[in-house]
């Protein structure tokens, strides 16, 4: 099948569009940084099907960010949840979906302890799914109305799995990060910057690095212009010795 050069503009716009298919997604930049607000929600759909002479593309992809506080908002629960196809007659472009729960607790205006499962999904990577449960804590080490800056550590029980060799891979790992992000007040732009870093516990050479920066433009109440940039790092996976990738993604924002 070859693919007109609609389908192919289509698909090279989806490749900006969906921003949470790596294997390692970075949960600070879906985070609501609203610290007076009980309930915030971020959603966004897309539909699109093209037939051309029976060659067809169809498409769909969903996002919903929602975190809920207690009345004293000592108390976070944090949902993400998303499902991303590009299907077309012969081939699927893309299939995956990504579902992430974490209950954070405030202990003190510095210390918080966190809790989180997720189930991860994607039919054309190599490591087809990674399930994983957590725990650790998150330190709010400055607090201003610009700038905030969170410390994490946590430690992951994790299961990978390769659909090519039926493997399982049972993992403990270490994950930690540091998030700085600052607004500035008179353009209304807020970036946040963020590195993670995960080790295996028994072999600190087998580990994961995520370098992120994220900028959001509020245009309305609602609608804000987004970018984001991920620089993802494996020093090992199941087929190559060493894995890097990078991603450019712009895009629009709806929240409430």
């Amino acid at each position: 099948m070859f693919l007109s050069k609609n389908q192919w503009l289509f698909l090279l716009f989806y490749s900006f569009y969906a921003i949470t298919n790596a294997q390692l997604v970075n949960i600070e930049s879906k985070r609501m940084q609203k610290d007076s607000v009980r309930f915030a929600l971020k959603s966004d759909v897309l539909f699109d099907y093209t037939d051309n002479n029976g060659d067809y593309i169809f498409e769909i992809g969903t996002n919903l960010t929602t975190q809920y506080k207690s009345k004293d908002l000592n108390k976070i629960f944090f949902f993400i949840g998303n499902y991303d196809l590009i299907r077309s007659k012969d081939q699927d472009f893309q299939n995956s979906w990504f579902f992430h729960l974490r209950y954070n607790q405030k202990l003190s205006d510095l210390f918080r302890l966190e809790a989180f499962v997720q189930n991860q999904n994607n039919t054309l990577l190599t490591v087809t799914s990674r399930n994983l449960i957590g725990a650790g804590v998150r330190l709010k080490v400055i607090s201003t109305e610009v700038t905030k800056m969170y410390l994490g550590n946590a430690y992951m029980y994790e299961i990978e799995k390769n659909d090519a060799t039926d493997q399982r891979f049972f993992n403990h790992r270490n994950s930690s990060y540091v998030s700085l992000s600052y607004a500035f007040r008179k353009i209304k732009l807020e970036l946040t910057g963020t590195v993670y870093f995960q080790p295996l516990y028994d072999d600190i050479g087998n580990h994961r690095i995520l370098n992120q920066i994220k900028a959001e433009l509020p245009i309305t109440k609602i609608v804000s212009l987004s970018a984001l940039y991920n620089y993802f790092y494996s020093s090992f996976s199941t087929t190559t010795d060493i894995d890097r990738s990078s991603k450019l993604s712009v895009g629009l924002t709806f929240g409430i």
